[in-house]
């Protein structure tokens, strides 16, 4: 929003100038500082800097295990890069940031780069997603190939074919999608192709599990809602951690390496959930879920 300036004539009389200087004074003293209620303040989950924020997890290994360096954090950039020597073996990877999300927008820049790893499966060329909701990475079995969560998919073209963005796969879960349970593992969205290597950004709409939507070029391409754990697609899970038909209401943020090389310039999130009581410092007028014990006074 841009700041009212207020313009005072030359040639108004000392007499009238002062009381009005003294008013708002007085008036900027007593005004609440720091926050504008109408700011959207944008949280960088990946600025060039705090690595530590993120823990990678890959298939047959432990947790904070980042298998043959495949996340890479270099010149500002989050990548996954894969060696000559390297062969797929099935080991695919994900690297969680730290913090839970129920309600939020997420917006991502990212560009594919190079040649797929050896022996990569013919679907993961050029692929990569963004794992909303997924569970807590410690609940992970130590050969589980995908957490449960839901994809938001992101794909390159080839220069030639048409291959839609932004889809859907739901490793270990269900959605609905105008008002049908899908249990396909994988919906198109309406997107168009993403050929070459430019930077593209794609944001998502996540309400807790009322409303998710993939947007490209502000543009729905893909919604759903009310996820829930099951559908399968998803191996070497723990019992404990796969409760069939429980409602995913909220969960981590993942990127895959799954054998598409590929750069993240930058990952935002603007945090839906928080303080909605105006009189406190910290209200927002955006937040769409109240989490009042938030709020500073």
């Amino acid at each position: 929003m841009k700041p009212t300036t207020i313009h005072t004539s030359t040639f108004v009389k000392p007499l009238i100038c002062i009381p009005l200087i003294m008013g708002l004074i007085f008036f900027s003293n007593c005004a609440p500082k720091g926050n504008d209620p109408y700011r959207e303040e944008w949280i960088s989950l990946f600025d060039g800097s705090n690595y530590q924020d993120w823990t990678p997890k890959f298939t047959g290994y432990p947790l904070g295990e980042n298998h043959n360096a495949s996340f890479v954090f270099q010149d500002s950039l989050l990548s996954v890069r894969y060696q000559e020597k390297d062969s797929f073996n099935g080991g695919f990877g994900h690297l969680f940031h730290k913090k839970k999300f129920s309600h939020y927008r997420l917006k991502a820049t990212y560009r594919f780069v190079g040649k797929q790893m050896t022996g990569g499966p013919a679907w993961a060329i050029r692929n990569n997603g963004l794992m909303l909701h997924s569970q807590d990475p410690k609940t992970m079995g130590i050969d589980q190939d995908f957490p449960i969560s839901l994809e938001m998919q992101l794909l390159g073209g080839d220069g030639e074919h048409e291959r839609t963005n932004g889809n859907l796969c739901t490793p270990g879960t269900n959605v609905v999608i105008k008002d049908s349970l899908i249990m396909d593992h994988c919906v198109t969205s309406t997107s168009k192709t993403y050929h070459g290597n430019g930077w593209v950004t794609i944001e998502a709409l996540v309400l807790g599990d009322s409303l998710m939507q993939h947007i490209l070029d502000d543009k729905v391409v893909m919604e759903y809602s009310k996820p829930t754990i099951g559908g399968g697609m998803v191996e070497g899970y723990l019992d404990s951690a796969y409760e069939e038909g429980k409602p995913i209401k909220e969960g981590y943020i993942s990127i895959q390496a799954e054998t598409a090389p590929i750069d993240f310039k930058s990952i935002e999130v603007l945090d839906l959930c928080g303080c909605t009581d105006k009189k406190a410092k910290n209200y927002k007028s955006y937040y769409v879920k109240s989490d009042n014990s938030e709020c500073i006074y």
